[in-house]
């Protein structure tokens, strides 16, 4: 929550329960606990904003329509909607992760990137996607893990393993992603050296 009107209240609960409120938290990366905010009179408002720096999505499922995110991209939901954590088997110890949140509508969810948002549309074509951009797709595409080229290209262009998307609906991109974020400030992070350590140990002998 960034900012809301006073007459939004807020109530702290286990949504679905302990075990489905484990399971999210444990396979899906998700809070525990989940913040319900109700306006108790009409026209009021409610801010909410992700963690880092980007774009947020929304999106609106049918009664039975399913939205899979990465772990950290769900933002916020209406309570009709139902969450819930999907096995990706061993391609996604390579992808989005080994367990995917599951939005099943019918209600509305909003998601958040790294980034810019990129919303791209599939009908019955293919579209490759770097496997740290990848944020969500319909339940109507599928998707394998591959290299971009020979294994040259693997550990020498800088491109990695790939989602080839797959099907018909919406793949969900994000033109950041943290790894680099983390790669880039590593060189600026100080680090104190154990022989500077063992002089200031010396000096106060």
């Amino acid at each position: 929550m960034l900012a809301k009107d006073t007459a939004v209240a807020m109530t702290t609960s286990l949504q679905g329960g302990f075990g489905a409120a484990l399971k999210r938290k444990l396979l899906g990366g998700e809070s525990l606990f989940q913040n319900t905010f109700r306006s108790t009179r009409s026209g009021e408002r409610l801010l909410v904003a992700p963690a880092v720096e980007g774009s947020i999505g929304m999106k609106t499922l049918a009664p039975g329509e399913e939205l899979f995110l990465q772990s950290g991209a769900y933002l916020a939901s209406t309570t009709d909607l139902t969450l819930d954590t999907k096995w990706q088997g061993v391609r996604g110890f390579f992808a989005a992760g080994l367990f995917l949140l599951r939005a099943v509508g019918p209600g509305t969810v909003w998601f958040s990137t790294y980034g810019a948002l990129h919303e791209v549309a599939l009908t019955g074509g293919a579209y490759v996607v770097d496997n740290t951009h990848l944020v969500g797709f319909d339940s109507g595409l599928t998707y394998r893990v591959e290299r971009v080229g020979g294994l040259k290209s693997l550990f020498f262009s800088g491109e990695g393993l790939v989602c080839r998307m797959q099907g018909s609906g919406k793949v969900y991109v994000q033109t950041r992603n943290p790894s680099n974020l983390a790669f880039f400030l590593q060189p600026f992070r100080p680090v104190r050296s154990r022989s500077a350590v063992n002089l200031a140990v010396s000096s106060v002998e």
